[in-house]
C-alpha cells in the first residue's frame, strides 16, 4: 500500500468539480448554479478513503468585477460541501481569489500562491502532490507550485502541457489509486 500522509490533491473548482460553461451553467454565481459534474463524489470519497488530503483552488474574478459578492461565494462552497457530503466525501481546505482578471495579484492562477500557503497550512508535500485542472492557468500554477500536473475535461480552448490528461476527476483518481 503506498502511504499518502502529506500529500495533496488540489482541485480547481469550475470544470472540474462543477459544471460551467454548460447548457444549464454560464457561471456560478448563486448555489442555485452549482452542479457536481458526474463522478466528482465518488472521486472525492476515494480520495479521502487513501488519505490523500483534497483541496479546492479556485479564481473567483466575479468578486472583483462586481457579479457576486464574498458572501455568495461562502453560500456556493457551502452548496458544494453539502453536495459532496451526500456521498460522505470532503475537501479539507478551500482558497480563492477574489480578484479581477488580470489584477496582478499574486493569488490568481497561474500564480501559485493559493497552492503554496496550502501545502504551507497543511504540511503538504508539493513534488508528491497533484494540481487537478482544466485550463491552462491551473496547470501553470501546479507547475510553478512544484506538483505534478493534471488536465481533465475535452475543451478544445486549452493548449496547457501537462503531465496527465484524464476525462474527468474520476478517471484520473482511478488511475492514481491503482
Amino acid at each position: 500500500m503506498v502511504v499518502v500522509r502529506n500529500i495533496g490533491i488540489f482541485l480547481d473548482r469550475d470544470g472540474v468539480i462543477n459544471e460551467v460553461l454548460s447548457k444549464r451553467v454560464k457561471f456560478v454565481n448563486k448555489p442555485k448554479d452549482f452542479y457536481l459534474l458526474d463522478g466528482v463524489g465518488e472521486a472525492i470519497k476515494r480520495l479521502n478513503d487513501a488519505g490523500y488530503k483534497v483541496f479546492v483552488v479556485t479564481n473567483q474574478g466575479g468578486i472583483g468585477l462586481g457579479y457576486m459578492k464574498e458572501t455568495a461565494l461562502h453560500d456556493v462552497h457551502d452548496k458544494m460541501k453539502a453536495d459532496l457530503a451526500e456521498y460522505d466525501a470532503t475537501v479539507d481546505d478551500i482558497a480563492y481569489c477574489p480578484h479581477k482578471p488580470h489584477s496582478g495579484c499574486a493569488c490568481r492562477k497561474p500564480e501559485p500562491q493559493m497552492i503554496l500557503e496550502l501545502a504551507k497550512k497543511h504540511d503538504i508535500d508539493l513534488a508528491k502532490s497533484y494540481m487537478v485542472g482544466d485550463r491552462e492557468p491551473d496547470i501553470e500554477a501546479g507547475k510553478k507550485a512544484g506538483t505534478k500536473t493534471v488536465l481533465v475535461g475535452n475543451r478544445e480552448d486549452t493548449e496547457a502541457d501537462a503531465d496527465f490528461y484524464f476525462s474527468d476527476l474520476l478517471s484520473f483518481t482511478e488511475w492514481l489509486l491503482k
